[in-house]
């Protein structure tokens, strides 16, 4: 059985995955509206009771807030002894997880993105100390309901976080500009909507299946004097692959400041209890 701790945009379409797969599935939430939705739309076994998830599954899967999880950990670890836990929050080290839960118990770490809400996200996973290549074929299986799935050493997190994690972000952004540019040149904003969606659409997957380079690929469309090698050469200028770059840079190094904050949050608080105002001050400063 699967069971899944928090069940916000991620945990949800984790749930419909795992549901389409007939797997058996217990999820918990503190919002009552919602877990009513998960019964209602996918007919699971639904709870507020984290302890309860974690006693019944095999695999349990950590879907909430940074700021929750110390607290979930505490809750749940006398029940993971002997079963898979699987986290996807972000931020959060699998040895910060194996400080608190029962040793030898084997941790997979996933760095899915918001495209899991349609089954296409692209996810990385890492194995914790204790996790194995079956833990993670386990954990593969899962996701692959999803998205596609990359393996990657635990120290490359913060730049899976900054390309695909944040990845979302910058393709929104190109299909906005690409549909306002479209209206600018006078087409209806519904047409040039779908226009710019079906072209990035179809050049990504094009990528995907024909396995080239994008280079190559790109020279097919830029033919001698044409339309394209004239808006390349604008892009160019305008230094369109700088800014990507940068902006994936940018969000990885945002994303080990993240961490670090994290680590030191968790050093300041005792045993889970709840930050006091002055350790609060500490932590901003």
């Amino acid at each position: 059985m699967l069971g899944v701790i928090g069940s916000g945009n991620v945990g949800t379409a984790l749930i419909k995955g795992a549901v389409e797969s007939n797997s058996e599935i217990i999820a918990s939430d503190v919002d009552e509206d919602r877990l009513k939705n998960l019964r209602k739309e996918f007919g699971v076994e639904t709870t507020t009771d984290n302890v309860k998830v974690a006693r019944k599954a095999d695999i349990v899967l950590l879907a909430v807030t940074p700021q929750m999880i110390g607290h979930v950990l505490n809750e749940i670890k006398n029940e993971l002894k002997g079963k898979l836990l699987i986290s996807i929050v972000a931020g959060v080290d699998t040895s910060f997880i194996e400080s608190i839960i029962p040793k030898g118990t084997p941790v997979i770490r996933a760095m899915p993105n918001i495209a899991a809400m349609v089954g296409e996200a692209a996810i990385a996973l890492s194995r914790g100390q204790n996790g194995n290549k079956e833990h993670y074929d386990v954990a593969k299986e899962i996701f692959e309901k999803v998205g596609r799935v990359v393996e990657v050493e635990e120290d490359l997190m913060d730049a899976v976080t900054g390309l695909s994690g944040t990845g979302p972000l910058y393709i929104f952004m190109m299909v906005e500009a690409l549909s306002d540019a479209g209206v600018k040149a006078g087409l209806p904003r519904k047409v040039s909507d779908a226009l710019a969606i079906q072209t990035l659409y179809g050049s990504s997957k094009m990528v995907r299946d024909l396995g080239r380079h994008p280079a190559v690929l790109r020279d097919l469309v830029t033919s001698p004097g044409g339309t394209a090698i004239s808006a390349l050469h604008s892009l160019e200028k305008e230094g369109f692959k700088a800014s990507l770059m940068e902006a994936v840079e940018v969000a990885t190094k945002r994303a080990g400041e993240l961490g670090k904050k994290f680590e030191r949050r968790q050093s300041l608080q005792v045993e889970d209890k709840p930050l006091t105002p002055q350790v609060r001050r500490k932590i901003k400063e």
